[in-house]
């Protein structure tokens, strides 16, 4: 009987990332974006309206307490920091996929007003009204005499 040598160049060479496709084909297709996205983060729109920005904030669960909105030269920031009572902590949970957490989210808005500032919490969207600044003219015209 010949013997037959076993050849793996081919599959090595030419599909190099083959076993990983293989263990992330494995995990749910939406795993990797939501790793990402839950991160502690919160999604978050901003919508140049002309006159000004409306920057809304989608915070389920989360009170009015426990949001903290500022404007700093032009940039917007928007911080949760959600934490859990005593009571819910001395709870016995079989499953529990609330708990304590604090976010931060910040956006540069270049033209913003700290004048006419609003800023409303309900049904867990945060929305905030910033209006823009009015540009004034930078040239100044000069009589001749």
């Amino acid at each position: 009987m010949a013997m037959t040598r076993y050849n793996n160049y081919d599959r090595s060479f030419i599909r190099p990332f083959e076993m990983l496709d293989e263990i992330f084909s494995a995990l749910p297709i939406d795993t990797l974006a939501n790793v990402s996205v839950n991160a502690g983060a919160f999604k978050m729109n901003v919508e140049d309206a002309g006159n000004g920005y409306t920057v809304t904030a989608e915070l389920p669960g989360v009170t009015r307490e426990q949001i903290d909105v500022e404007l700093n030269e032009g940039n917007l920031t928007i911080t949760i920091d959600k934490q859990e009572s005593e009571e819910e902590q001395g709870k016995n949970y079989l499953l529990k996929e609330t708990s304590s957490w604090t976010a931060t989210r910040s956006v540069y808005l270049k033209d913003a007003s700290i004048a006419g500032l609003s800023a409303k919490l309900e049904n867990g969207i945060l929305t905030i009204n910033v209006p823009k600044v009015e540009e004034k003219a930078n040239v100044t015209k000069i009589a001749i005499d």
